[in-house]
């Protein structure tokens, strides 16, 4: 793909698209539209969403405050129903919640009466798995993610990074098809944040998941995606599917090459269009709350 402004891909870039389209569409979601009744009438919130996920892709969603991204991931959870489309797992409609998806949500969400060894294994018990196999399988997510030896801690023992990486374990423990996130790392602070992506880059190499992902932050977006579906407000509708085009593995220096500044100038065109008008930008005057001697600029 070739964009104004933007980057032509890499020849071993345009191998991994091909490679990756290749692969089995997951996830397909057909002209989606989602409306919700207020008190002042109907508010589209979504308006005519179709795109496809391959397997083992990752897949970010970005997009203006208000343009729909958690609505969008809670009907692909099966936690909300759409007003009309299809949502499509593994060519199967998405009717409601299963072990097909693992969510994970910007809360850690994790049972605080529980050790974390338990709760890892919550799901697999839900699920139908004898106490032991539960055991078995919990530890093994556990040493995955490098928290096995914290197996018997309670969350309120664990940092924030550490409580999400194993958010993340519970959602993986039940073998999903996918793996749904919305805005994971947005609470963390920006070293454990980094640290995090990291780790979810590694996890996401060592197993077989695909991967949709919701963030607020370009350069998280950017340092993770295969594809960046950029969704426009009011209502929330497809702006542009962007393929990244920072080769892999990545890694933060990345972060001020060329490929990556380009893709960043191209969303932050999409998600922050020009205001119309000279004085679209300029702040409304403001009477001055404070007497003071000396200015500040």
């Amino acid at each position: 793909m070739t964009l104004p402004g933007y980057l032509d891909l890499a020849p071993d870039v345009r191998a991994r698209f091909e490679r990756l389209k290749a692969r089995d569409v997951i996830l397909q979601v057909e002209h989606l539209t989602k409306q919700f009744e207020t008190r002042a009438g109907r508010t589209l919130a979504l308006n005519d969403i179709s795109f496809t996920t391959h397997r083992r892709e990752f897949l970010c969603i970005v997009g203006p405050s208000g343009c729909g991204k958690s609505t969008l991931v809670r009907i692909l959870a099966g936690l909300d129903r759409q007003s009309a489309g299809a949502v499509l797992l593994a060519g199967k409609p998405v009717t409601g919640p299963g072990a097909d998806r693992g969510m994970v949500f910007q809360g850690y969400t994790l049972f605080p009466w529980l050790t974390v060894k338990r709760n890892v294994m919550f799901g697999l018990e839900m699920n139908n798995h004898g106490r032991a196999e539960a055991e078995r399988e919990a530890l093994q997510w556990l040493d995955l993610i490098g928290l096995g030896r914290y197996a018997e801690a309670y969350p309120h023992q664990l940092s924030g990074g550490m409580k999400q990486r194993v958010a993340i374990a519970r959602a993986l423990a039940n073998q999903p098809r996918i793996l749904l996130m919305d805005e994971p790392f947005s609470a963390l602070d920006a070293q454990t944040r980094a640290r995090m992506q990291s780790y979810l880059l590694e996890i996401w190499r060592k197993i077989d998941i695909t991967i949709v992902f919701i963030t607020h932050d370009l350069d998280e977006a950017i340092f993770l995606a295969d594809r960046i579906l950029v969704l426009k407000a009011n209502p929330g509708e497809v702006a542009e599917l962007i393929e990244v085009p920072v080769p892999r593995p990545r890694h933060p220096r990345q972060f001020a090459g060329p490929e990556f500044r380009a893709t960043k100038d191209r969303l932050e065109a999409l998600i922050h269009p020009p205001a119309l008008g000279d004085d679209a930008d300029a702040y409304p005057e403001m009477p001055r709350l404070t007497n003071v001697a000396d200015e500040v600029e």
